[in-house]
């Protein structure tokens, strides 16, 4: 029997959920329901099979979260990074300008209106 097969919500306490909604919608695409969510459906593509979802617990003192102050980072995956990077500065997203890449992909990191660190993931090829 399988117990856990991937991520199946995330959830964060916001100080207005209907503006942060809303710009997750503008900036990163979500597709924000009547009820204030998304769904992500798993598809199947052409990425490596470490292009899945990962969940990895923190030491509590890491700093890899800095500097939000909140207790978690969720992590996106997408296709173009720095193209992606280039519109979220232009449409006025807090974008840190450090970026790496490694034989793991390639990461970015913005930070959304409530200073949530969000790290943007472009997964390398298979």
């Amino acid at each position: 029997m399988k117990r856990v097969t991937g991520i199946g919500g995330i959830f964060f306490k916001a100080q207005d959920p209907k503006a942060l909604a809303a710009w997750y919608q503008r900036h990163l695409g979500f597709d924000v329901q009547s009820w204030g969510g998304t769904v992500f459906q798993t598809q199947p593509d052409s990425l490596s099979e470490s292009a899945g979802t990962h969940w990895s617990p923190f030491a509590a003192d890491t700093n890899y979260f800095a500097p939000s102050q909140a207790s978690f980072m969720v992590n996106y995956r997408v296709e173009d990074l720095a193209r992606l990077l280039e519109v979220l500065k232009a449409e006025g997203v807090n974008v840190d300008e450090k970026v790496e890449s490694s034989e793991f992909g390639h990461f970015g990191w913005i930070f959304d209106p409530e200073g949530n660190k969000i790290e943007l993931w472009q997964p390398p090829q298979p």
